[in-house]
């Protein structure tokens, strides 16, 4: 073989002396803001991409969020105005961190890294409109034009939403370290872990939730999000030694006809989901057109973040097994746990059943405890006997109303041979 033909053999080499565990190890830990692998974008590239506005780079420049741009230098010059700070100091501020913000981005852009100020200008201009955004429409400023298109009442009515959901979209994350510094320039305070916490989990959050007091900033809204569905102490109610093997979980109809009750938990916690004495506890759920793209992501980003947890996905996977039909949607819905808007029952049965295509579960997870308590109480002789009694004759009126007519002649019948032998004897 020719020198030049092995010329890779030695590239590989050096490369191989290079390796440096620890300096990999530091790589991955620094990393929280992900690129969705096509195996999983091609299967919903709409859920991943951002309609009204980019927040960091994957997405900046993107046709379809370019009107939003001018709307975000609006926001800085408002910004500045009433922090009667100049934009120098904010530049200063977030040089400190500039490295770590670069970190946390997943395969950037060299061009980036390269243009360290223009990657700063980013930071700052994205930063700044997050702040307002969310501080318009929760109430907390209100300098802004009463006829402005983004920043108004009618602004926060018509375009919050659409704000919102690409807020929450994995490739479209702004590190909350960004807000954290912008915050401390204004301030004069240097902490302000809870106050970044709360604002963002009261824009993101319509439903209230409890706040993350003390448990440090999240790294980027679709985490902090995450947290705040899984406020709570994990529910671990059995080992698996005691429960045996874990299969998958009959739908909701056959769980009910098995003699397993519904009910609401007490919270909205995903971790709030227990089986005890035959009755299942799941939280209640509003099923919207914005459920399918949350959802998405949340899982997108337990895939990708390692040591995010599975909880989420367990969660997902655990619907999808109880919900096969409409049917079982009205059932869950009749016990006050799916609260539909969505529309018709048949189109959230099929929203969970696509939810968790190609989904991998942590086997280990409390969530699978119940998988094990279910269908273990679903095993006992008497429930399948129940089970089977009931979806052989009691599945429709017609059926009650023929097993109705079959017992009262087989007692009509018992009734004539009683009355017969009676007689019989008589004589």
């Amino acid at each position: 073989m020719a020198s030049g033909e092995k010329s890779w053999v030695a590239d590989f080499g050096r490369q191989v002396k290079n390796v440096n565990p620890s300096a990999e190890l530091e790589i991955w830990r620094k990393q929280s803001i992900y690129r969705v692998p096509a195996c999983i974008k091609d299967l919903n590239s709409k859920a991943y991409k951002p309609q009204v506005v980019s927040f960091g780079p994957f997405h900046h420049g993107e046709a379809q969020v370019m009107p939003m741009e001018e709307h975000k230098h609006r926001a800085l010059l408002h910004f500045l105005k009433r922090s009667v700070k100049p934009l120098d100091d904010f530049v200063t501020e977030m040089e400190e961190v500039v490295e770590q913000l670069l970190d946390a981005y997943q395969n950037l852009d060299e061009d980036w890294r390269r243009e360290r100020q223009k990657f700063l200008q980013l930071m700052i201009v994205d930063g700044c409109f997050m702040l307002e955004i969310m501080r318009v429409s929760t109430g907390h400023s209100n300098d802004y034009a009463f006829n402005d298109p983004i920043f108004s009442s009618h602004g926060v009515l018509y375009t919050v939403p659409y704000v919102r959901r690409d807020m929450l979209m994995i490739e479209n994350q702004l590190p909350l370290l960004v807000l954290e510094k912008l915050v401390a320039v204004e301030t004069g305070r240097s902490r302000n872990d809870d106050q970044i916490n709360k604002l963002v989990l009261k824009f993101c959050a319509p439903v209230a939730r409890p706040p993350l007091a003390g448990l440090g900033l999240g790294l980027h809204p679709l985490d902090l999000f995450r947290r705040s569905l899984l406020y709570g102490p994990t529910r671990r109610s059995a080992t698996r030694s005691e429960l045996g093997s874990s299969d998958i979980v009959r739908s909701a109809v056959e769980l009910y006809e098995a003699g397993i009750r519904f009910r609401r938990s007490k919270t909205r916690s995903l971790h709030d989901i227990m089986f005890s004495h035959g009755v299942l506890s799941l939280p209640v759920i509003i099923v919207d057109d914005t459920t399918e793209f949350m959802f998405l992501n949340l899982m997108a980003f337990e895939r990708l973040h390692v040591g995010a947890g599975n909880e989420v996905t367990s969660y997902v996977f655990f619907m999808d097994n109880i919900i096969d039909s409409a049917k079982d949607v009205s059932l869950l819905h009749s016990k006050g746990i799916i609260q539909n808007a969505l529309g018709s029952d048949k189109a959230v049965a099929k929203l969970f059943n696509s939810l968790s295509k190609d989904v991998v579960l942590d086997p280990e997870s409390s969530l699978d405890d119940v998988h094990r308590m279910v269908n273990k109480y679903c095993r006992k002789r008497w429930n399948m006997w129940r089970a089977n009694l009931i979806h052989t004759y009691f599945r429709s009126p017609w059926a009650v109303v023929s097993l109705a007519a079959a017992i009262f002649l087989l007692l009509l019948t018992v009734a004539q041979t009683l009355y017969s032998i009676l007689s019989y004897y008589k004589e």
